[in-house]
């Protein structure tokens, strides 16, 4: 009886044994549970939705406080003001134009070429003289600087050189020009005064030298100062240009060592056309 009731005690205790560690055993599984039938159903696509974007504060400056200008500061815009209207012919007009003159005290038959009618000039040697010479004062309102005998081709010719080359050239420069330098005219020699040479153009009133142009404010354009000057030089080579046509022969400093001071104009005329140097 003792042994079977020990038996039975022993029975149950294994038996609560094998319960706590088959309880235990579950507890630690590594096995997954069941899925639940929710668990089953796929789950829902969601789209992914661009974040809205945030209201724009707008920018708010504050005032910008004025500055004291310092010495050194520009007083107004370098930005140039739009030209008025008709600001072009304005100046145009302003540019100095040859002088209109009247008929009174021409001569050779043009109303610019002011001067006088003078007497036959007898040449003192072969070649030289003038049949009908004039004395000229004065060309296009320029005055020259001496009376100036010559022939009236001669005459016109520097008449011209003056409207068509000399007021273009200066321009405003100094007010325009008002006046020519004259070193030589009229006189019975050979040319550059070397013995044994021909008579030069100046012994036939067919030549006249000018050394400057005298502006209204009082300067002069020099051929010997100012040829080579960086200003006055474009100046004075426009006016040495514009004489060949005019003239047959026209001479500067880059001609020779007897022209460095003064250009010589004459009407002598070649059959291969001006010469300009």
């Amino acid at each position: 009886m003792r042994r079977s009731v020990r038996g039975r005690f022993v029975w149950q205790a294994g038996v609560l044994a094998l319960v706590a560690f088959v309880g235990v055993a579950k507890a630690e599984s590594l096995r997954p549970e069941p899925r639940s039938v929710a668990a089953d159903q796929p789950a829902r696509s969601t789209s992914i939705r661009p974040m809205a974007r945030p209201a724009l504060t707008p920018l708010v400056l504050s005032p910008v406080q004025p500055t004291v200008p310092t010495k050194l500061a520009v007083a107004t815009s370098l930005r140039p003001v739009s030209r008025p209207k008709g600001f072009s012919r304005k100046i145009a007009s302003s540019t100095p134009t040859p002088a209109k003159s009247g008929r009174r005290g021409r001569i050779c038959g043009v109303n610019e070429i002011k001067g006088q009618e003078i007497s036959a000039v007898p040449g003192k040697i072969s070649g030289c003289g003038i049949s009908s010479p004039v004395r000229v004062t004065e060309v296009s309102g320029v005055k020259l600087s001496q009376a100036a005998v010559m022939d009236c081709t001669t005459a016109k010719a520097l008449n011209s050189w003056v409207r068509n080359g000399v007021f273009p050239a200066v321009g405003r420069l100094g007010g325009g020009p008002s006046s020519l330098r004259v070193v030589a005219h009229y006189a019975c020699r050979t040319r550059n005064n070397k013995r044994g040479a021909k008579i030069s153009e100046h012994g036939k009133g067919r030549a006249v030298d000018i050394a400057g142009i005298r502006l209204k404010n009082g300067a002069e354009l020099s051929v010997l100062r100012g040829w080579r000057d960086p200003v006055q030089g474009k100046v004075l080579k426009k006016m040495h240009k514009a004489a060949c046509g005019p003239f047959g022969t026209v001479l500067g400093p880059n001609a020779d060592k007897y022209h460095q001071d003064h250009f010589h104009f004459d009407t002598a005329r070649y059959r291969s056309g001006a010469y300009c140097r």
